[in-house]
């Protein structure tokens, strides 16, 4: 087996007292915290007490049974993170259970905040959940406009793990919180159950300078845990990339904890990209070995084209024909995730594996 070789050699990051607590303190510059300075010195005192010391996670308690270490101190809100998502994986799997559709709003325009009107995107997804009402579908929608309108709603940005080893990415994620760093709020961990409980995913997005939005990239980055992630830290020990990357080599699985979730997009433009976008979120989605609910299931389009932003809620007022192609996303997403309930959507892929090495 190949020695594990772990390359170092970037500059430091670490901050002076003096730095940190500029940085710190500018988090407080509204008048409002000014008769407050006595408490915010000792706030300031415990916060670089943790930034020296590098107290990622201050709440543990052993991995316990079950795990590769039960004596690895893992942290508790992974844990809890963990167990949302073997709750969600129980729903999924019930054939009881009413199913779950995912509506992703992609677009992080909102009328609460600089915008000051709704977007396109929002009115696409109230039409589309229409449709899955309609069906039968329990519906969770998934607002990624929230992340710019709303108080302590962030993902933060993947530390790309997975490229040092497939088993340094843990699932879910275990980069965050890092309550050293200040990474808190971190989102992800309610997404996650989200998916996984999910029959069917239906993204719709607007174009962004030919991408998807940042929020939405985000949540993509931070979902790769979910294609070959590592199910136990302890493994690991945590971020030990050596360990990690002879664990990789001594053979790795690459578990797809989202395998044969139904998907369907819908990408909207106002003159380019929307093709390339759809095209792009259609093979992430397949690579994560989710299925496609078919050629209907895929549209992009565009609304007032190269028409004035200003009039383009009017254009999508005027275009039922592209408000349809949206609906029939959803009808054909719904319809895949009922014919494979009742055992006559068969995944075309069931049983067949990559054999390009990893």
């Amino acid at each position: 087996m190949t020695e594990p070789d772990v390359r170092k050699g970037m500059p430091a990051v670490k901050l002076s007292r003096g730095e940190f607590e500029k940085r710190f303190r500018n988090r407080f510059l509204d008048p409002a915290f000014a008769p407050l300075g006595d408490e915010l010195d000792r706030i300031v005192a415990a916060a670089w007490d943790a930034y020296s010391n590098s107290r990622k996670a201050p709440h543990t308690r052993k991995a316990g049974t079950g795990f590769a270490d039960p004596e690895y101190d893992i942290a508790t809100d992974w844990l809890v993170a963990r167990k949302a998502i073997l709750e969600a994986q129980q729903r999924h799997d019930d054939p009881d259970q009413q199913p779950r559709i995912l509506l992703i709003n992609g677009s992080p325009r909102s009328e609460h905040t600089c915008p000051g009107e709704m977007s396109k995107t929002w009115r696409l997804v109230e039409q589309a959940e229409i449709v899955f009402d309609a069906m039968g579908f329990a519906v969770d929608r998934l607002d990624l406009s929230r992340i710019t309108s709303e108080f302590g709603k962030a993902i933060h940005p993947c530390k790309a793990c997975v490229a040092t080893s497939m088993a340094l990415c843990h699932w879910p994620c275990s980069c965050y919180p890092n309550y050293s760093l200040g990474q808190t709020d971190d989102w992800m961990n309610e997404i996650y159950p989200l998916w996984v409980a999910a029959h069917g995913i239906m993204i719709i997005t607007p174009v962004h300078w030919y991408q998807a939005p940042t929020a939405l990239k985000a949540m993509m980055d931070r979902l790769v845990c979910a294609d070959g992630g590592n199910p136990d830290p302890s493994s690991t020990h945590g971020k030990v990339a050596k360990e990690a990357k002879a664990l990789e080599l001594k053979g790795w699985s690459y578990p797809r904890h989202l395998a044969g979730r139904f998907f369907g997009v819908a990408v909207h433009g106002d003159s380019t990209g929307a093709e390339n976008l759809r095209r792009a979120l259609t093979d992430w989605l397949s690579d994560m070995a989710l299925v496609s609910a078919g050629g209907m299931a895929e549209t992009d389009g565009y609304i007032g084209y190269m028409e004035p932003y200003a009039t383009s809620h009017a254009a999508l007022d005027d275009d039922p024909a592209f408000q349809e192609q949206v609906r029939h996303v959803a009808r054909a997403i719904g319809r895949a995730v009922i014919l494979s309930r009742e055992g006559h959507f068969d995944q075309p892929g069931e049983g067949l594996r990559d054999p390009r090495p990893k």
